[in-house]
């Protein structure tokens, strides 16, 4: 695992947040990624791309929601989520770098829904929570489509939130890590281990990176 930069807290609006800095080897941009409403920034897509990508030319900040800071068990509504990332974001731009803003899950969506507003470079959604499980009817599709920006999305093929195939078509790119649930978990019977499926992972967000464009903010 790549060293930790620093901890810094920032407070927002929401309450204190808080920011894991893994500080990249000549960084051209700052990816920020927020965690779900489940859990932490310990989930292991977030964690797999913070080991990875600093030696790449990315920074990676792993950011705390204020709810998750204060040890509470429940995320607040979206809206919420919304200001506490707004409140982080001058933090996260101050390295004078491009941000890309991104997320699994929750946080996923808040980057969706804020990125452009805040000037970012592009979108990363890891596990974006197309659908409620079972409700597929209750499609989240338009603040995917809506982003604005170079949007990619990272999903588990067995994820009850929503399966790559049941994505619809748009400007964004899709990666699919076969047989992984909501948190990119794989079954017993997978015929590729939970160390492949995050090479996986690593592999395809480093690549839709490095097709970004450069210089701009």
């Amino acid at each position: 695992m790549t060293d930790v930069t620093q901890y810094e807290t920032v407070s927002t609006d929401a309450g204190e947040a808080r920011i894991t800095w893994y500080e990249g080897t000549r960084p051209w941009a700052v990816l920020a990624l927020g965690h779900g409403a489940g859990g932490g920034v310990e989930a292991r897509d977030l964690q797999a791309l913070a080991g990875a990508l600093p030696a790449r030319g990315v920074t990676v900040a792993l950011v705390e929601q204020p709810w998750r800071v204060a040890g509470k068990k429940v995320a607040p509504a979206p809206k919420t989520l919304d200001t506490g990332w707004r409140g982080l974001w001058p933090a996260l731009a101050r390295p004078g770098l491009p941000v890309i803003a991104g997320g699994r899950s929750a946080g996923a969506r808040v980057a969706c829904r804020t990125g452009r507003e805040l000037g970012a470079l592009a979108v990363l959604a890891l596990s974006f929570p197309l659908h409620p499980p079972g409700r597929p009817e209750k499609s989240r599709a338009e603040e995917l489509l809506g982003t604005g920006l170079p949007t990619l999305v990272v999903q588990g093929g067995n994820d009850p939130f929503g399966r790559p195939e049941e994505y619809p078509e748009g400007s964004y790119g899709l990666v699919g890590i076969p047989y992984g649930d909501h948190g990119f978990a794989l079954p017993k019977r997978a015929p590729l281990g939970q160390d492949e499926a995050m090479e996986l992972l690593v592999e395809g967000v480093a690549e839709w990176i490095s097709s970004l464009p450069r210089g701009t903010g």
